[in-house]
């Protein structure tokens, strides 16, 4: 893997636009996400632009429309393909994630687009998923878009500011994004439990009840 990192550092800035373009895109349009994490790929991007190759701000660009166009290319192959994709055997081993993803998105719909952008295995399944429990594409675009937006400039800037210690940076990062997503969807899940119970007609009777008892 690091050969392959330094081979691209060393490409011309041309190519090395077009291979972390094409990097960023098929995570989620081909599960590639499974082999190569898509902020590793971001993150080079960053590194490329720290070393005077491209501007920094064209390399963001890149990102962020790989990134929403692979998605939307995801998208379309769960909504064509749907039990297709959800069947093939490089999910078998990872059917338990996958069904967490599912579970989140049922949950969560729109919002569960955007949160997955930050999780290595939800971004390269979530914009299938979508697809295939028929998602209105305006309502996906629009989580992806702001998803796809906030991960694609912030990974490329933190390579940017890392430039030589991106490796690190890369792996660090994926593992603090995925953790701070967790303990933000749990948060999520908690609140909304809370409030289901409290506008249930069971919660509602128990509020009355305390409300009606007599001041002592």
């Amino acid at each position: 893997m690091g050969g392959f990192v330094d081979r691209i550092l060393n490409v011309s800035p041309v190519l090395a636009l077009t291979l972390v373009g094409l990097l960023v895109f098929a995570e989620d349009a081909l599960f590639v996400g499974f082999v190569i994490p898509g902020e590793t790929a971001a993150v080079l991007g960053g590194v490329v632009a720290s070393r005077g190759h491209v501007p920094v701000w064209s390399m963001m660009a890149l990102v962020v429309v790989a990134a929403v166009v692979g998605d939307t290319v995801g998208y379309e192959i769960g909504k064509r393909f749907g039990a297709r994709v959800l069947n093939l055997k490089v999910m078998d081993k990872r059917r338990a994630k996958l069904e967490n993803a599912q579970e989140f998105l049922r949950r969560r719909g729109g919002s569960a687009v955007f949160l997955g952008r930050f999780v290595a295995f939800f971004r390269a399944v979530m914009p299938a998923l979508a697809g295939t429990s028929r998602m209105h594409y305006p309502r996906f675009l629009a989580f992806n878009a702001a998803g796809g937006l906030v991960w694609g400039a912030g990974f490329v800037l933190l390579g940017f500011l890392a430039g030589n210690s991106y490796e690190t940076v890369a792996k660090a990062a994926g593992r603090d994004v995925t953790a701070g997503v967790v303990i933000l969807a749990l948060i999520v899940f908690i609140t909304w439990r809370i409030r289901k119970s409290r506008a249930s007609p069971a919660g509602g009777r128990v509020a009355r009840q305390h409300t009606d008892e007599p001041q002592r």
